[in-house]
């Protein structure tokens, strides 16, 4: 049947009945066919997400702003157009958005209750997760084949509400794991906390009959003052983090099915961010006997209202509640990574060895869902790897675009000289290496490599460098631990002059 379609409606014919089709039974109902109703008539309904709240109408309110500036499309490493075949059309959804859909959304504070702590987790720093993440190395991924996100509650009603400020398809659940979001308390006062954020999240910027494309940018992060009885909202801000030179991670299909080619890069967003224009106010003061006060004018003036200084009893540094929120998304960051140069300087001091990993897209955010995904949900979050990298290295990763412009900085002879090392040996798209303090690379291997030979059966393995021990039943495992033993015993002769 599937091949008699394809005669019959063609390569995007198929696709665009496929994306309808969504029980797949080669019938297009009349509610499978809504989304093209909807684009023909331009009558959308309401999302599944945004359901009705019985809200106080007296309740406390707040703007959000929206501040956005669009992907730097000559940071796209591949894509650009009519590079590599690159269609203009291919990229249309993407080129076409300059500006948040919503710039400015009035909400309620109440809205923001599903940010506020369960009642076992009040301790500093004592991450939960406000969305779970249902995805994992076993259970795969979510479909690409998709234009709309299923529906939510909660939270997933609130981050859904707050990301379609920027484009009107965010999928709170990604495609890929970690998906969620998790929380956890950075400070608290006698009636405010102060809790820190981090979300996946990405966005579908294609309609039918244009095929998929997935932004996922590296992350979104941020806080927000909350009173604990989610009456009253003091700050909130959420933003992705641009200090590095790549940050999102774009995937687009080129076919009717899941199995078609896909196309993959990444790029730099300048600016995406959420932010209060102020602390929420109520509508109405009224005094202890009930009489109205003071109350927002026809004009839409607000409530003049005084707040007072809140003073935290306890609080920890916004550096030490991200890693906490990164170590729950990633178990593999219980090991340190330092930043390149300083990893170097630790291994010396240590006189140890620094475990590096050179990658095109990032390793611990959303930008780069390549095979430093797969490394990092299998043999890098293992315990004995854990155990191993902790006790004997200096463990460090770096995109490979960072080391070719700071092998270009010339007046910076020694961090040159170290990017220049770990460029000579790298192949795309990750090469993991082993070097010593002085940044000469002892051992290394690539990604592909590795993950291909431990998906053959042991005895199909010819190299003896990476045989696989009996000790260990993930052979994964046992690889990983084999390589970076071998880095240990090769560096002998130069850690003991």
């Amino acid at each position: 049947n599937q091949e008699t379609a394809l005669k019959s409606l063609g390569n995007e014919g198929l696709f665009l009945f496929s994306s309808l089709d969504t029980d797949k039974d080669l019938y297009i109902s009349p509610e499978e066919f809504k989304p093209i109703a909807e684009k023909l008539t331009g009558v959308t309904p309401v999302s599944d997400f945004e359901e009705e709240e019985t809200l106080d109408p007296n309740g406390e309110t707040l703007s959000i702003v929206a501040k956005f500036q669009p992907l730097l499309l000559e940071t796209m490493t591949k894509s650009k157009d009519g590079f590599l075949g690159i269609s203009h059309v291919a990229l249309s959804g993407l080129r076409n958005w300059t500006a948040p859909a919503t710039p400015v959304s009035v909400m309620s504070a109440k809205q923001f209750k599903a940010f506020l702590p369960p009642k076992n987790k009040l301790e500093l720093g004592d991450p939960w997760w406000i969305i779970p993440s249902e995805l994992n190395i076993f259970t795969g991924y979510l479909s690409n084949n998709r234009f709309k996100p299923s529906g939510g509650k909660n939270a997933e009603i609130l981050i859904h509400k707050l990301l379609s400020m920027f484009h009107p398809r965010p999928f709170v659940k990604t495609r890929f794991a970690p998906q969620g979001a998790v929380a956890c308390v950075q400070a608290i006062s006698e009636f405010y906390y102060l809790i820190a954020l981090r979300i996946h999240a990405e966005f579908q910027l294609n309609e039918p009959p244009d095929f998929p494309f997935w932004f996922s940018p590296a992350q979104f992060t941020g806080h927000i003052v909350l009173s604990r009885d989610s009456s009253h909202v003091r700050e909130f801000k959420l933003f992705v983090p641009n200090k590095r030179s790549l940050n999102v991670d774009m995937e687009w299909l080129y076919g009717a099915s899941e199995s078609s080619s896909m196309e993959v890069d990444i790029g730099y967003l300048p600016q995406m961010e959420l932010e209060s224009s102020g602390p929420s106010i109520p509508s109405v003061i009224h005094d202890e006997n009930g009489n109205v006060l003071d109350s927002r004018d026809p004009a839409g003036e607000p409530v003049q209202f005084v707040f007072e200084e809140i003073r935290w009893q306890q609080e920890m540094s916004w550096e030490e509640a991200a890693q906490k929120l990164e170590v729950a998304m990633y178990p593999f960051k219980k090991v340190s990574y330092l930043p390149f140069t300083q990893a170097f300087e630790r291994a010396k001091a240590e006189k140890k060895l620094v475990h590096s990993i050179l990658l095109w897209g990032a390793l611990d955010d959303q930008s780069w869902p390549g095979s430093g995904r797969t490394l990092r949900e299998t043999v890098l979050e293992s315990s004995p790897v854990l155990a191993l990298l902790n006790e004997s290295f200096v463990s460090s990763w770096s995109l490979v675009k960072e080391l070719e412009e700071l092998q270009a900085r010339r007046q910076d002879k020694f961090s040159s000289q170290l990017a220049a090392l770990h460029l000579e040996k790298y192949n795309f798209p990750v090469e993991m290496m082993i070097c010593l303090p002085n940044g000469t690379v002892i051992h290394h291997i690539n990604a592909n490599y590795f993950l291909d030979i431990t998906s053959m059966k042991p005895e199909e393995v010819e190299s003896s460098i990476f045989s696989f021990s009996s000790n260990f039943e993930d052979p994964s495992t046992a690889t990983y631990l084999q390589f970076l033993k071998e880095g240990l015993q090769r560096a002998k002769p130069f850690l003991q002059t």
